[in-house]
C-alpha cells in the first residue's frame, strides 16, 4: 500500500459515548498503523465528548440522529455519505447499525463486516425472535462477521444460522501499559475515608443502566458492611439510574460509605486504587472494564453471563456468581475482605492472564488481518 492512500474503514454504531463497544472502537483506531487504514465513524444517533479520546486527527465523526430525522431520511444520508467518502469497508456493530448495510451496498461499498458485541436488558440471552430475524434478513449483505466472545459466535451459528467460516472471534484487548497494578503507597484521588491505607475498597465502573444491575452490588455491600467497618464501595459511572442508586445507598444505610464519582476520565487511576472489582451485569458481550481490572492486578467477581466466564478463570483470577444473587455476592466479597492472601494471589493471576491473552496489539492485529483479507 506504500505510495497510495490507505483504504477507508467506515465504522457504524448506535452512538459514540462512554461504553465498552465504543471504547473498543476507539482503541482499535488509535492503535492500528496509520499506513494500513483510514477510519471514519458514523453514529446512528449521536456522540459525546468521548470522541475526544480518538488520538488521530483524520477521523471524521458524523451523527445522523435517526430518532429526530426518521429512519428513511437517515438511510438517505448514509447513502450520500458512502457516495462521498467511498469507504472500502463498512463495519457495522450490533442491531442498530444494520440499517447502514443496504444504503452502503447501493452506494457501491463492496465489503461489509458486522460485529456482535452483546445484548441489552430487553434481550438478555439473545433468545428473542425479532432480533435474530433481522440479522438473518441482513446476512446476504454481510461478507464477514466478528464476535467479541465465543458465546456470541455460538449465537450467530446456532440462532441466526451464519456459517462458522464467515465468523472471526476476536477478544477485546486491554492496554496493559496504561492499566497496571498500584505500587506500594497511599491511594490517590480518593475522598476522605477512602484514601486511608487500612480501608478495603470494592469498586465497579460502568454506565448506570438496568442491564448493569449495580443495585445488586449495593445490596450485597450493605449486607456485609456491618461486619467490615473498613470496607468502602466505589461506583464510578453515570447514566439514567444514577440518582436511583444514590437513593438506594442512602436507604440501605451505607450512603456515607459509598462514593459516586460520576463519569471518570482516569479509569486506570480508579482501578489501581481498589482491592476487589465487581461486575454485576445481567448480560455482557466482553467487558472492557473487566479486562482493565484484570490488567490492574485486581481480583474480579463477575456474573456468569455472556463472555464473562471466558475472561474470569474461576478460583484463579476471580469468582463467578449468578445475576441478582445478593447473598452469593456478599459471601464472595466476604472471602476477599477476610483473606488478603487470596486477594493478592487472584489479583496477580488476573494481571498475568490479561498480559498473556488479552493484549491490545493482538486485538488490533486480528482486526487488521480481517480488513486486509477483504481488501485483497
Amino acid at each position: 500500500m506504500s505510495g497510495k492512500t490507505p483504504p477507508l474503514v467506515l465504522h457504524v454504531m448506535h452512538h459514540l459515548v462512554t461504553g465498552g463497544l465504543e471504547n473498543g472502537v476507539v482503541n482499535l483506531i488509535n492503535h492500528m498503523p496509520e499506513s494500513a487504514f483510514r477510519h471514519g465513524i458514523v453514529c446512528i444517533e449521536d456522540y459525546s465528548d468521548f470522541r475526544d479520546r480518538i488520538v488521530r486527527r483524520d477521523v471524521p465523526v458524523i451523527a445522523l440522529k435517526r430518532s429526530r430525522i426518521g429512519v428513511w431520511a437517515m438511510r438517505r444520508e448514509l447513502y450520500k455519505l458512502c457516495r462521498t467518502l467511498r469507504p472500502a469497508i463498512l463495519h457495522t456493530r450490533n442491531q442498530s447499525a444494520l440499517d447502514a448495510l443496504l444504503p452502503a451496498r447501493l452506494a457501491g461499498v463492496r465489503h461489509a463486516v458486522h460485529g456482535e458485541h452483546g445484548w441489552d436488558v430487553d434481550n438478555l440471552r439473545g433468545d428473542r425472535w425479532k432480533p435474530a430475524l433481522l440479522r438473518q434478513l441482513h446476512s446476504p449483505l454481510i461478507e464477514r462477521y466478528v464476535t467479541v466472545s465465543q458465546n456470541l459466535q455460538r449465537y450467530l451459528t446456532g440462532r441466526v444460522g451464519i456459517a462458522p467460516a464467515s465468523i472471526s472471534q476476536i477478544y477485546n484487548g486491554v492496554d496493559t501499559t496504561r492499566f497496571t497494578p498500584r505500587e506500594d503507597g497511599p491511594r490517590c484521588a480518593m475522598p476522605a475515608g477512602f484514601a486511608r491505607g487500612d480501608t478495603l475498597i470494592i469498586g465497579t465502573v460502568g454506565r448506570m443502566q438496568p442491564v448493569k444491575d449495580q443495585a445488586t452490588l449495593l445490596r450485597a455491600f450493605a449486607g456485609l458492611a456491618p461486619r467490615h467497618a473498613r470496607a468502602r464501595l466505589v461506583m464510578a459511572g453515570s447514566g439514567p439510574l444514577a440518582a436511583d442508586l444514590r437513593a438506594l445507598a442512602a436507604a440501605l444505610g451505607v450512603g456515607e460509605r459509598v462514593w459516586f464519582p460520576g463519569t471518570v476520565h482516569d479509569v486506570a487511576g480508579v482501578l489501581r486504587n481498589i482491592d476487589v472489582f465487581v461486575l454485576p451485569s445481567l448480560s455482557e458481550g466482553i467487558s472492557n472494564t473487566l479486562l482493565e481490572a484484570m490488567a490492574s492486578g485486581v481480583p474480579t467477581l463477575a456474573t456468569s453471563v455472556g463472555g464473562n466466564p471466558e475472561l474470569v478463570q474461576e478460583g484463579l483470577t476471580g469468582r463467578l456468581f449468578q445475576p441478582g444473587d445478593v447473598p452469593a455476592l456478599s459471601r464472595l466479597l466476604d472471602d476477599y475482605l477476610t483473606q488478603p492472601a487470596l486477594r493478592l494471589a487472584h489479583g496477580a493471576a488476573a494481571r498475568r492472564v490479561a498480559v498473556e491473552r488479552f493484549s491490545l496489539p493482538a486485538m488490533v492485529a486480528h482486526y487488521q488481518s480481517v480488513y486486509q483479507q477483504l481488501c485483497h
